[in-house]
């Protein structure tokens, strides 16, 4: 049985003026904001200098230390009789630099007694930059 012969379907139809209404806003709050933008630019006018020559780079000073206390600077080999002959050998191996940075290469052994001596050394001699190395501990 057909219920529905005298009725016309009506077709599907898509509002447009919705869609081109948002799409109006849209666009006039894009137009704005650039507007905008514009104006909140700032005028900057760096001012000239000359540049001097860059200062040279700083050698760090490697001491390097095994568990047998035995001491090298700059992987030359140190025989370590006191805390002022190692303060004057760092003063030797730094040459003109006023405060080079000390890069302690220590054992895990090593005691720590003779680290202390580095870094007494370092102190006496003047240099207060003292980094020490190490590895990654493996996870």
């Amino acid at each position: 049985m057909n219920f529905q012969r005298g009725q016309v379907r009506d077709e599907p139809e898509i509002n447009l003026i919705p869609m081109i209404d948002v799409l109006l806003v849209i666009l006039i709050f894009l137009m704005v904001t650039t507007s905008y933008a514009k104006l909140s630019e700032l005028q900057i006018n760096l001012p000239q200098a000359g540049g001097a020559a860059s200062t040279p780079v700083v050698k760090p000073i490697s001491i390097s230390i095994d568990a047998a206390e035995h001491y090298a600077i700059d992987n030359r080999g140190l025989n370590f009789t006191g805390v002022n002959a190692l303060a004057a050998a760092l003063t030797q191996a730094a040459g003109g630099q006023t405060d080079p940075t000390i890069v302690i290469n220590a054992d895990a052994k090593t005691p720590h007694q003779a680290v202390i001596n580095i870094m007494e050394a370092a102190r006496l001699a003047g240099f207060g930059r003292i980094t020490f190395t190490t590895q990654n501990s493996p996870d």
